[in-house]
């Protein structure tokens, strides 16, 4: 197995071994290639982490804590990949914090009918509306611009904040680049550095991955211990 360091070792090797599996003709400029943009990203990956606001985590831990505490529920909003990870986290927040948590893009009719009839923009603000969202509650967005009216990218987010922030509710974020609104009304909001900027929505969305699973993991948090550690 190659390690991190014989990787890193690789960007600036003039030649590299071919991998197993790669062909004979070519092997040697494929395997260069390979194992130079495995290393680059690896790198990248671990200056984006030396970067991070770890003080803003401990901030957003306490902040989860004191909703759950209050009685509030919460709403976790995201696009595209990080509406996967919305769902994945929703469980884990459930299961693992004891937290009542909810998203929308887990309500595939709802979502797609409140799409359909409302428009795109309004799916998620109506959605938090139906769920009488209140000033107990929380919103959790995962985003890697954090929406942007101005640049018409997630306006369904900012939509959705817009009705967070009235209702009183709290606002937090793992989002990219400069964090865009979901960065401007948090009151603890975790912004992943630019390092490539070529590759900020793989390096935002793995990372957010990352955090929210050391939030679900949180001593502040966690409530029930996971399946594999009790293995022996």
């Amino acid at each position: 197995m190659t390690s991190l360091n014989d990787l890193l070792q690789g960007v600036t090797a003039e030649s590299v071994p071919a991998p197993a599996g790669v062909a004979a003709s070519g092997a040697a400029s494929s395997a260069v290639a390979v194992n130079t943009f495995s290393a680059s990203f690896l790198a990248e990956t671990i200056a984006i982490l030396e970067q991070v606001d770890t003080g803003e985590i401990e901030h957003m831990a306490w902040g989860l804590a004191q909703v759950r505490q209050s009685g509030g529920r919460l709403f976790i909003l995201g696009v595209g990949g990080s509406a996967g990870h919305a769902g994945h986290a929703v469980n884990d927040f459930r299961k693992l914090c004891g937290f009542e948590a909810y998203a929308p893009t887990d309500n595939v009719a709802e979502l797609t009918a409140r799409a359909n009839d409302d428009g795109w923009e309004s799916c998620f603000s109506g959605w938090l509306e139906g769920s009488r969202i209140n000033s107990k509650d929380a919103v959790l967005v995962f985003s890697v611009g954090g929406g942007s009216v101005e640049k018409n990218v997630s306006v369904n987010i900012v939509k959705a904040l817009e009705t967070a922030t009235s209702a009183g509710a709290h606002v937090f974020g793992i989002v990219g680049r400069d964090g865009g609104f979901t960065h401007q009304v948090s009151e603890s909001c975790v912004v992943i550095p630019t390092v490539a900027a070529e590759r900020v929505t793989p390096h935002t969305e793995g990372l957010c991955a990352v955090i929210w699973h050391l939030l679900v993991s949180h001593p502040q948090l966690q409530r029930q211990g996971t399946k594999w550690e009790s293995l022996r």
